[in-house]
């Protein structure tokens, strides 16, 4: 009994060691606490978390023609301890959710678009389907309500340049805040090659860039026209400097050049795919710590860039 009295004593010590550590970290601090504490407990109901995430960016702000919101419920689901985010849903990512048990996604692009009618083994986007049911896994998909939210990946986006009275490309209408929309048009004052340096910073990534036939990399870019994934249509006609986006036609970008805008090409994905790491403690916050919220690791872009080797 003596033995067993030490055994709660120092289980005790040790706890309330690691809380003080928590408490005392710059950053979290009390939050740092609730997280601990909470993932003791048993997570939250499906509901309480889809109902955060439209909190942050309403299903109203989504483009017409896109699938968005809760895609997947499984009949079994138990409450949400591990969410795992990722930009694509592929094969590869679902084998990692399946592997870190992760019993909800949330998918950036939205895995079920296209009418499924009938699941079965025979392509990958059946076989994710059948997966998540067989796992008890929910799939969540925000794609272009996060887009247009204020904070969202438009945001993101353009705050890899010094921001300033910035505002919709396209506001959305009939909406109350005048933040929300597509794309993002700003000003700022940073010469052309700082600001691609400053993108490939941001994203972690390499960049395609197409200057503006009476461009220099010495330019000074002074309004700047964001859409995050392919942003041709949005930006066409936007007047600005430079444009950053994730992908445009060859037709496109030289149509642009000829307007003497200069574009930033990141890869579709690549301009996306760095916000979930940003929203990672934001979504941990809004739920209170009550769910441990990871990163794919499998997630990445699909196109490559294969450098030419040197000739010997």
């Amino acid at each position: 009994m003596h033995l067993f009295g030490s055994l709660l004593l120092y289980v005790f010590v040790c706890v309330l060691v690691i809380v003080v550590l928590m408490l005392k970290s710059k950053v979290g601090k009390g939050q740092q606490f609730l997280r601990f504490y909470a993932n003791m407990a048993g997570g939250l109901a499906l509901k309480d978390v889809v109902a955060s995430l439209e909190q942050f960016a309403p299903l109203s702000y989504a483009e017409k023609w896109d699938n968005v919101g809760l895609l997947l419920e499984p009949y079994n689901q138990k409450p949400v301890e591990k969410i795992i985010l990722t930009n694509d849903l592929t094969e590869a990512v679902m084998h990692e959710a399946i592997e870190k048990k992760a019993n909800m996604i949330l998918s950036y692009h939205p895995p079920i678009f296209a009418a499924l009618k009938r699941i079965t083994q025979k392509d990958w986007k059946q076989r994710i389907v059948s997966m998540c049911f067989a796992n008890a896994i929910a799939m969540y998909s925000p794609h272009t309500a996060w887009d247009a939210t204020l904070g969202g990946v438009n945001d993101w986006l353009a705050s890899a340049l010094p921001v300033k009275d910035i505002k919709p490309i396209q506001p959305l209408a009939n909406c109350e805040d005048p933040n929300v929309g597509s794309g993002r048009v700003f000003s700022t004052n940073i010469s052309l090659e700082k600001a691609i340096k400053a993108v490939q910073n941001h994203i972690g990534l390499d960049v395609h860039v197409a200057m503006g036939v009476e461009h220099s990399a010495a330019t000074t870019i002074q309004k700047v026209a964001v859409c995050a994934g392919s942003g041709a249509s949005l930006l066409r006609g936007v007047q600005a400097d430079l444009y950053i986006t994730g992908e445009m036609s060859h037709h496109e970008v030289l149509d642009a050049n000829h307007q003497n805008v200069s574009v930033i090409l990141c890869n579709h994905s690549n301009s996306e795919r760095g916000f979930l790491k940003k929203f990672k403690p934001k979504l941990e916050d809004m739920l209170n710590g009550q769910c441990e919220v990871i990163v794919s690791e499998a997630d990445e872009d699909p196109i490559k860039t294969h450098v030419k080797p040197k000739d010997n």
